[in-house]
């Protein structure tokens, strides 16, 4: 098994995927593999040998190797994007487990989402997936703010038959997000290396009594939730996200329900050797 990502060597997932091979006695092997955009098209070819079970998919590859699947699940024809490849006898197959490992993040956190008020930061590739995600589940209204109003808005049109999604404009971004239930950023702003001290909200600017989310896991605590835990507010990383798609796509490879607690103690492990 692979991760096809450009750069690829920050990954965590080779860490997780093979301590859960070990764990169940799977011979196995799940390696990070930097791919070039020039280059995909003759590795996604070499993913439909019999030894190999699939891949995952992250940036900038996402989007890219739709064109190369014979079947899609519909999650990610719906998303526009497959993070899981599964070889099915020489025919590929792609799933993206990012929506599900997203929802089995926040049922960790007994978060209800049915009729939650929900306000999403950002409009870029991850944003997808928790978009569908959240509609699916039931959210009574989303809400989507970006930087550039106009791919707000284009995302917020793209899913607009799933549920009540709307782009929201700087004007209203205060009491939407004093009154949310959920806050999710999925924007890099926080990112270890990447405006670490940085927050994507205003200072001061949180919910008055909601659950804040941020996709980032390095560092574990970005500005935007030590800002949210210093206000008392609940809140959580990026790290379940991460470890529960990892978790359906093990799955999806080897029919067997994947070990997660030998999965988060890697992963965490991986992190702390960095």
């Amino acid at each position: 098994m692979f991760l096809l990502a450009h750069p690829a060597g920050h990954s965590i997932s080779p860490a997780m995927h093979n301590a859960a091979f070990n764990a169940l006695g799977i011979d196995a092997l799940y390696t990070a593999r930097d791919v070039a955009p020039e280059d995909l098209t003759q590795v996604i070819k070499a993913l439909r040998a019999p030894d190999v079970w699939g891949a995952n998919v992250t940036v900038p590859h996402k989007r890219a190797v739709l064109a190369f699947m014979d079947d899609l699940s519909d999650a990610a024809k719906r998303i526009g994007a497959v993070n899981t490849i599964v070889n099915q006898n020489g025919r590929l197959y792609g799933d993206n487990t990012d929506a599900p490992g997203y929802l089995r993040a926040l049922a960790d956190a007994n978060i209800t989402l049915k009729n939650a008020d929900a306000v999403l930061l950002g409009a870029g590739g991850a944003a997808r997936a928790i978009v569908y995600a959240l509609l699916t589940a039931g959210v009574k209204r989303l809400s989507i703010h970006n930087r550039t109003p106009e791919k707000a808005q284009a995302l917020a049109t793209e899913f607009s038959t799933l549920g009540n999604v709307q782009a929201l404009p700087d004007e209203e971004l205060t009491p939407r997000v004093h009154g949310a239930d959920l806050l999710i950023n999925s924007t890099s702003l926080g990112m270890s290396g990447l405006h670490e001290h940085l927050s994507p909200l205003p200072a001061g600017l949180l919910p008055y009594n909601g659950f804040v989310s941020d996709i980032v896991y390095v560092p574990a605590e970005t500005k935007l939730l030590k800002d949210a835990t210093l206000q008392g507010l609940t809140t959580q990383n990026g790290l379940p996200m991460l470890i529960y798609q990892g978790a359906e796509s093990f799955t999806r490879w080897t029919g067997q329900n994947a070990p997660i607690p030998i999965m988060f103690s890697a992963a965490r492990t991986a992190l702390e050797s960095r």
